[in-house]
């Protein structure tokens, strides 16, 4: 079968208009389920059917994790698709292939083969796939017909049972966590938020997880127990035990249900990212008990302290001192202000924050608001995005209830945000310590840092 459809009208001549033509259809929005992604990937010959995947879901850490195992499985000389979401830099940032994006011309005849099945389908009773639909169709003709890679790392886009990234049969399961996040399409309950994530649990597969809400271990464990699927959950077959904590490094000791391994380090930040670690390192024991996966320790501990994820407490100056991190829920903000306690030294803190609208804001501002000494808040450049003022109308109530900032600053256009935060540190006290620090939404995050670090705009999306 050819690897690229005929030049039709309905073929595409650069690598720009195949992506600006998936981009656009974000205007057909989030529609779970597979009966779509199945019919789609049946006309262009199952490729999902030849590879390998780590089927990785979570409300927070999917990305971090996904990282630490593509990290240590490169080292060890395993060939790895990463398949993430969302992007910071650019599209095809999400589809990569031994650390590298998909390059444009394979993009442009990928996407040329499933345009026309796209057309076809979208005349159907199922309508015209999403954009993460044809994003997933993408990426999997990309691993299954031009790369081969030995495992695929397969993040979820959205909950679990229903995101058609669940077309999948992993060889292991991980779920990193269940907590406040995407109540609008999941459930309003943690409760129903574990039963989507727990969906994408498969008889007979381990699952890894790292789920500390009773309620939500108890769902998964429920799951795994009538699929028949061994479960490794953190805190009962595996742990891990820190042994020091400073910026940029943080030693821990791991302990598995076949082995301990002492002395791993990370250099992200965060004590979450010891757990996110740990998740990865019973990942790649599993993969070693049950598939022969071969992973000699000094490339466990290179791979681990090698990893980066940008945009998770990433230091983007040091003059100003401006740190990023896409807390984005609840349980975001809470490890981004144990983060800030634990971590990092300051006498000021100063914050700027956007928001989507389906979030739990007060829950998450509830955490970090007393210890910021400026609130910058502003909106991201996103056709979805809450409002500032209204963003700021549940920051001056919770004020009022905390304390917290001196200053609450409204500023809806967040160049403009940003500049008022830089200024804001060089006119500090000098014998004062200002950390600055940019929060919220990802697609805030995935701006401010290409401008920062590239003097560009991001692309960033789903």
């Amino acid at each position: 079968m050819k690897n690229e459809s005929p030049r039709t009208g309905a073929g595409f001549n650069s690598a720009e208009e195949a992506m600006s033509w998936i981009v656009g259809l974000t205007n057909f929005g989030i529609r779970p389920g597979l009966d779509r992604i199945k019919l789609l990937m049946e006309a262009l010959g199952n490729p999902e059917r030849r590879l390998k995947f780590i089927h990785v879901a979570g409300t927070n850490g999917k990305g971090s994790v996904c990282a630490y195992l593509t990290s240590v499985l490169r080292k060890a000389k395993y060939d790895v698709g990463t398949f993430t979401s969302p992007y910071l830099t650019s599209y095809a940032n999400r589809l990569q292939y031994n650390g590298q994006d998909i390059d444009d011309e394979t993009l442009l005849r990928l996407v040329n083969r499933i345009k026309p099945e796209a057309d076809k389908l979208a005349g159907t009773e199922w309508g015209a796939p999403t954009m993460f639909e044809i994003t997933t169709a993408l990426a999997l003709l990309y691993y299954g017909t031009v790369t081969f890679p030995d495992y695929v790392v397969w993040e979820t886009g959205l909950g679990g049972r229903l995101d058609v990234t669940n077309i999948v049969s992993p060889v292991v399961t991980v779920i990193t966590n269940v907590g406040h996040d995407h109540m609008d399409l999941l459930g309003p309950t943690i409760a129903d938020i574990a039963r989507e994530k727990a969906g994408i649990i498969k008889p007979g597969v381990p699952i890894v997880t790292a789920a500390g809400h009773p309620e939500a271990a108890a769902i998964i464990r429920e799951t795994a127990e009538s699929k028949k699927a061994t479960l490794y959950a953190l805190g009962d077959q595996f742990g891990f035990k820190p042994e020091s904590i400073r910026e940029n490094e943080q030693i821990f000791g791991f302990q598995g249900p076949f082995r301990a391994i002492q002395s791993l380090a990370v250099t992200l930040n965060g004590t979450h990212q010891l757990a996110n670690a740990a998740v990865a390192a019973m990942t790649l024991e599993v993969l070693r008990q049950y598939y022969a996966l071969i992973v000699d320790d000094e490339d466990l501990e290179a791979g681990l302290r090698e990893t980066s994820w940008p945009g998770r407490l990433e230091m983007v100056s040091d003059s100003p001192r401006i740190l990023l991190d896409g807390a984005h829920n609840p349980e975001g903000m809470e490890a981004l202000a144990a983060a800030l306690s634990d971590i990092y030294s300051f006498d000021r803190l100063n914050v700027m924050i956007a928001m989507m609208p389906n979030k739990n804001h007060e829950h998450s501002l509830r955490h970090i608001l007393p210890m910021v000494d400026m609130l910058v808040i502003t909106e991201p450049d996103f056709h979805k995005k809450m409002a500032a003022e209204d963003l700021a109308a549940v920051a001056n109530r919770l004020k009022a209830e905390l304390g917290g900032p001196r200053d609450i600053v409204v500023e809806p256009d967040w160049r403009r945000a940003l500049t008022l935060l830089r200024d804001a540190s060089s006119q500090a006290p000098a014998q004062g310590d200002t950390l600055s620090v940019v929060t919220g939404t990802l697609y805030l995050i995935a701006d401010v840092r290409s401008w920062l670090l590239h003097g560009t705009n991001s692309e960033k999306g789903w």
